[in-house]
């Protein structure tokens, strides 16, 4: 179930690893150490997967049934917002003629790439539950 949003999180994810790698080697661009070019190579990896992230969501929320499908458009609709704003910081730091490992700690900080990854973790989770297990646990309540 949702396993084309799932392979796009993780994707997200692992940029999200390396940045932070990357963030504390101390390097003053892209263009120097044995990493080189890697730091672009996995943001432009990200932003594609970001490009249709919401609607990817969307498809594994309808073909996991899940209910009430009202909140789930809420929540697709602020993954959406997320989205959006981490692509436009990302693109910027894209743009830059070399990333450092600062502006990649600045990036790592940016509220609107946290804010993504949370989304990813919350629904990633809930994607990963077997309905069954849902149903029970909530019967009990």
């Amino acid at each position: 179930m949702g396993i084309e949003f799932l392979e796009r999180s993780e994707v997200i994810e692992e940029c999200y690893e390396f940045l932070l790698a990357y963030a504390g080697q101390g390097l003053p661009g892209d263009d120097s150490g044995p990493r080189a070019g890697h730091v672009r190579n996995f943001l432009q990896r990200a932003a594609d997967a970001l490009t249709g992230l919401a609607e990817s969501c969307r498809r594994a929320i309808r073909d996991s049934e899940l209910e009430p499908p009202e909140q789930y458009d809420d929540f697709c609709s602020m993954l959406e917002r997320d989205v959006r704003d981490s692509l436009a910081v990302i693109h910027v730091v894209l743009a830059q003629p070399s990333i450092s490992s600062q502006l990649v700690d600045n990036l790592n900080a940016s509220s609107h790439l946290r804010a993504l990854l949370t989304d990813l973790f919350l629904i990633g989770e809930i994607l990963r539950t077997p309905a069954k297990s849902m149903v029970t646990s909530t019967e009990q309540e």
